[in-house]
């Protein structure tokens, strides 16, 4: 007998959820505007503090297409983006005609290297190629160097694109993920922290540039009696009925953020004494939401044999992300790479993640991992 699925991250709702939706439909706001975007855009500015305003938008990729627009970027320009991530973070720089540049990541974060970061932007100057904008990127919920990062980015006057769609609930020194960028990004994906189905949200301290967002997800229509457009527009602004679900995901999301803080303790203590298992540590100040929990083996032979011992459990893992500079797609594209993002990918494994995980599951997949190393 095939044994229960455990999945790598599904949704968990919280109870609420369905009341704001019923609210939605008994008042008959089912488009992309009403109470519920409102109140969802105000619960998330109240959650990341920092003084943010917030637009909701249909996805993540919606919110990085929107923020590049307004960072200025355009055809033939050139954008930095982080090469361990998901390709969502860079297809939107393709969107708007331009190039981008990929960065290696260093080992403390898994994130952005400073160091290779400031080689490419001098690289680029050095032939008249200013980047327009860096794409930073809080890899599985944990921050990227944030100091490091803004000092090179505020050195050079390129402004940042925080890409926070895998870090909500995620912060640095006690400050929220998603406030430190010229322009965030928030995801609610079906596998993210909370969820909305699939929903988005753009973040900036400049209020212009928020109600900017808006006009353009709203296919860019001009104040006139008629439909009247200036500008090139977007089908981007987020559902009334799925802002609902928002609302009610984000009555839980401290405890969804505890619940996977508490998978990856549980991981930890279980495993880290395996010679062959190591984890990602928390570098002082910085606060993961451990949207996903991380091993890394020895070898990409031992990562596939645990992988597919894994899957004939039924149990749901996946391989760190792809960098970007080895897809085929950004195959022609420039990088700046030290080999640390392909080591990773190579050796690196993410556990089921879920915050409505049963201890049985984890002890299931505890239990498949040692029985395989032993």
């Amino acid at each position: 007998m095939t044994p229960t699925k455990v999945w790598l991250s599904s949704p968990h709702m919280g109870g609420e959820e369905l009341n704001y939706v019923h609210e939605a439909f008994d008042t008959n706001w089912v488009a992309p505007l009403g109470p519920n975007v409102d109140a969802f855009e105000k619960a998330i500015e109240k959650e990341l503090g920092n003084e943010v305003c917030v637009a909701a938008l249909s996805s993540g990729t919606a919110a990085i297409h929107l923020g590049l627009e307004l960072l200025g970027v355009g055809p033939g320009d050139e954008v930095i983006c982080q090469s361990f991530t998901f390709s969502a973070s860079a297809n939107p720089i393709l969107y708007l005609g331009a190039n981008p540049v990929f960065v290696d990541s260093e080992k403390d974060t898994w994130n952005m290297s400073p160091e290779l970061l400031r080689e490419a932007i001098e690289d680029r100057i050095k032939n008249h190629r200013k980047p327009k904008a860096i794409i930073a990127v809080h890899l599985y919920g944990m921050p990227y160097k944030i100091e490091e990062i803004r000092s090179i980015a505020d050195a050079y006057e390129i402004p940042i694109l925080e890409d926070s769609a895998e870090a909500l609930g995620s912060s640095f020194r006690g400050i929220s993920c998603g406030t430190f960028g010229d322009i965030g990004i928030l995801s609610f994906n079906g596998n993210k922290i909370i969820t909305t189905s699939g929903g988005g949200a753009l973040v900036t301290k400049n209020k212009v540039l928020r109600d900017k967002a808006i006009f353009l997800a709203t296919q860019a229509r001009d104040e006139a009696p008629h439909y009247q457009h200036s500008h090139v527009g977007y089908n981007y602004r987020m559902s009334n009925v799925l802002a609902g679900i928002g609302r009610g995901q984000m009555n839980v999301l401290k405890e969804r953020v505890s619940a996977r803080r508490r998978n990856y303790d549980f991981y930890l203590n279980s495993l880290a004494s395996l010679k062959d298992i190591s984890f990602l540590p928390e570098p002082k100040d910085f606060f993961s939401n451990r949207w996903l929990s991380c091993i890394l083996t020895t070898c990409y032979d031992m990562r596939e044999t645990l992988r597919m011992a894994l899957l004939d459990q039924n149990i749901e893992s996946r391989p760190l992300w792809k960098p970007l500079h080895l897809q085929p797609v950004f195959k022609d594209s420039k990088h700046f790479m030290d080999g640390t993002s392909e080591r990773l990918f190579e050796k690196g494994l993410c556990l089921p993640s879920g915050s409505n995980l049963s201890q049985e599951e984890l002890d299931r997949v505890v239990e498949t991992i040692k029985n395989v190393l032993s």
